[in-house]
């Protein structure tokens, strides 16, 4: 292969390679599109007439009522015996009415972990059919006694990309492992060694995820997740043989995602042989997971097609502990 073109063909891997980081950072949906503004000139509202200034009425003083004599002014029979109605009882969704729903929610149960307590992924992440290596992949996880957890991620240009468009992207989250699954507190990234400005930090006693890249505060819906972890809550779907939806924060912004659910396959890649159920997210772009059955759920094969069509896949190379 002529040297010129072997050159180009990493240029372009490479810059593929930025949007493939990727498999971690845009797997859902891609940057977000700049929002047209519109503005609309609207005639001023009409002026409102002069109020003539107005004397305040003076109320004719009442007519003092007539004394009733005493013999016309009899008691209605059996009266004498109705006792007066008892006061209304204060009920407190009576004198409080639509108290917040802050003030009842109490903080989730910690769970067990279906996961061991620490362990570690690594893949290795290929570009087109002819399965071209332009990077690797490394996650591990931790969780602790006390309920918290921990996850690191870190995507790394490999090879002829490397040379062209070197790359190291690395992301983390913690939070609490709760009854329904992961619950985030923190996301946090960087390019390069340094901050990557594409952090969230999750508030779940309002429900809301506060963006750093834009400064968005958004609402989040009960068992959302940031893009790293939602590697690991796959294992606590109740039924993704049936598809589900889910909420995920990739960084740049908050979306729900419908997961459709294409049936068991067995799949034979690196990491070994696997049972595993293909998932598939559709939008402008699409993202394909085998999630492995018989080993906690976790995500063995990641397909990511763009909108241009180009496709990165992500394959286990080896689980274990770290």
């Amino acid at each position: 292969m002529p040297l010129a073109l072997v050159i180009a063909l990493a240029a372009s891997l490479g810059i593929h390679a930025a949007a493939l980081f990727g498999t971690d950072v845009e797997i859902f949906g891609g940057a977000d599109e700049p929002v047209p503004l519109r503005a609309e000139l609207q005639p001023p509202p009409p002026a409102a007439a002069p109020v003539a200034e107005q004397k305040p009425a003076v109320k004719p003083r009442p007519k003092p009522a007539r004394p009733v004599p005493l013999a016309t002014a009899k008691p209605s029979p059996g009266s004498e015996k109705v006792a007066p109605a008892p006061a209304p009882e204060n009920k407190v969704s009576e004198i409080v009415p639509n108290l917040p729903s802050t003030v009842a929610t109490k903080a989730p149960e910690p769970a067990k972990p279906l996961l061991p307590a620490k362990g570690r992924m690594r893949f290795v992440i290929n570009y087109g059919t002819q399965g071209f290596q332009v990077g690797r992949a490394e996650h591990s996880w931790e969780f602790t006694e006390d309920g918290r957890y921990r996850l690191t991620g870190m995507t790394e240009t490999s090879g002829l990309v490397a040379l062209f468009k070197p790359l190291v992207f690395e992301n983390e989250s913690s939070g609490r492992l709760v009854a329904g699954g992961l619950q985030p507190d923190t996301y946090r990234t960087r390019k390069n060694g340094k901050d990557a400005n594409e952090n969230a930090d999750f508030d779940w006693s309002t429900a809301e995820v506060r963006l750093s890249r834009s400064g968005a505060v958004q609402p989040v819906s009960p068992g959302a997740q940031d893009i790293l972890s939602l590697n690991y809550q796959l294992a606590y779907l109740r039924q993704p043989e049936n598809g589900a939806t889910v909420g995920v924060v990739t960084g740049k912004k908050y979306d729900r995602f419908a997961l459709d659910s294409l049936g068991e396959e067995e799949i034979d890649i690196p990491a070994g042989h696997f049972r595993t159920l293909h998932l598939r997210a559709m939008g402008d772009t699409v993202t394909e997971i085998w999630i492995a059955l018989d080993r906690h759920r976790l995500p063995v094969k990641i397909r990511y097609t763009d909108k241009k069509g180009d496709i990165f896949e992500q394959v286990a190379t080896e689980i274990g502990s770290p």
